[in-house]
């Protein structure tokens, strides 16, 4: 029998299920085998994402190919990242320092206060029993404390060793990850017809079409808006704590910056890190104690959640993942849970996906139209010079209002 007069025979319900069901086993079996490397093969799609828009645009400006303005991209932002890396690493290198430095110095002055405290105290009288906090033997008590840390600050050295290996090893994967999104990027632009050409068979290639570009809305307005918004914040902190004599501003406006991908929860991290170098700091030109100024600098930083809630977020994300405020908090619990820091990340655009996907699918169950708006009834994305656009329009009436 020749094979162009070969006959498949169709597969039966049964096989498709049980060819169905193999395949979900082993691509979980394969997830959870090599869950560091999928991390990173996401990793490197996101990081490929966000800098298409920039290759894109300088390729349609200058005279170079796209491979040669991709390798250029890739190769400023390594340098940026290097540059990055290292200021956070001298940065964390000279807290861990001082902290060590100032540990025994602060258990002092907390047992010198509450013995202080405690001797102006009148005695407590529990029913038949008397406690008279003055004679409880601080002094002792700090000893005892200050032994019991003495052999952990001992390890500082060992503690900075592993440190740097865990930095070699960061750094290893950052260049898997950037070599990986390089390829990736020269793939983009035909990702949407290997995506509609899969669907081409079963008569679907409409729907993939449609889904594609649900998918690229949520993702580049969610993606996009956070680099924009990480941008700005790591500015404002930066400038700010500058300004306020906090030690190391530059590297805490980048930890603020990059933190700004994990919503809700980000922003708060990095202002209690803020506040803690700010309380550890030995002194500072205002002239106040640790804990004032600790205070200030969590007035500021409680200042800059309330512009970024209430004047960035709104115009540079949007209402892209059309999503509560309390499903997103719970996405980046779960998706931390999960995935760490990555599942963290993506927890939010990764919830609007699976509502869409899942409407989708909800609708045809019931044979309604899989889409309930068309995309002409659907805004459009802003492009990132109509956000800077609306970005400045806002500051300026903020400025106004408050001159007037």
């Amino acid at each position: 029998m020749s094979i162009e007069t070969h006959q498949s025979p169709p597969w039966n319900r049964a096989t498709k299920v049980i060819v169905a069901l193999a395949a979900l086993l082993l691509v979980a079996l394969l997830a959870q085998r090599f869950h560091t490397l999928i991390g990173q093969l996401v990793a490197a799609s996101i990081l490929a994402y966000i800098l298409n828009p920039i290759i894109i645009f300088l390729n349609k400006r200058t005279k170079l190919n796209r491979g040669t303005v991709l390798i250029a991209v890739y190769l400023l932002l390594a340098i940026g990242v290097i540059w990055a890396l290292a200021a956070l690493g001298v940065a964390a290198f000279q807290q861990v320092s001082t902290f060590i430095d100032l540990v025994p110095e602060l258990i002092a002055d907390i047992t010198g206060f509450v013995q202080t405290i405690t001797s102006r105290t009148d005695p407590i009288i529990i029913g038949a029993f008397t406690i008279d906090p003055s004679i409880i033997p601080w002094n002792a008590i700090g000893d005892q404390l200050l032994g019991l840390v003495e052999p952990i600050l001992g390890q500082g050295g060992q503690i900075i060793r592993q440190l740097a290996g865990t930095t070699i090893r960061w750094v290893g994967i950052l260049f898997f990850v950037f070599m990986i999104s390089i390829y990736i990027a020269n793939e983009i632009p035909r990702l949407g017809g290997y995506v509609a050409n899969f669907a081409q068979q079963p008569g679907y290639r409409q729907d993939a079409e449609r889904l594609t570009r649900e998918f690229g809305r949520i993702w580049s307005a969610y993606l996009r808006g956070q680099v924009i918004l990480g941008l700005v914040i790591f500015l404002v902190v930066w400038l700010g704590l500058a300004v306020l004599g906090v030690q190391n501003a530059l590297a805490l406006g980048l930890l603020a910056g990059l933190l700004e991908f994990i919503p809700t929860l980000g922003p708060l991290v990095s202002a209690g890190v803020a506040i803690t170098v700010a309380f550890f700091q030995p002194t500072n030109y205002l002239g106040l104690s640790g804990w004032e100024y600790a205070l200030a600098v969590l007035a500021f930083m409680a200042i800059v959640q309330q512009l970024e809630n209430n004047l960035l977020v709104p115009r540079i994300v949007g209402e892209a993942l059309d999503l509560h405020a309390l499903v997103v908090i719970i996405g980046v619990y779960m998706g931390g849970s999960l995935a760490g820091i990555l599942g963290a990340v993506l927890a939010a655009p990764l919830v609007a996906t699976i509502k869409l996907i899942g409407m989708y699918a909800w609708r045809k169950m019931f044979d309604l139209h899989p889409f309930p708006e068309s995309e002409s009834e659907r805004p459009s994305s802003p492009s990132l010079r109509e956000r800077s656009r609306k970005l400045a329009n806002a500051a300026q009436n903020l400025i106004k209002r408050k001159k007037s």
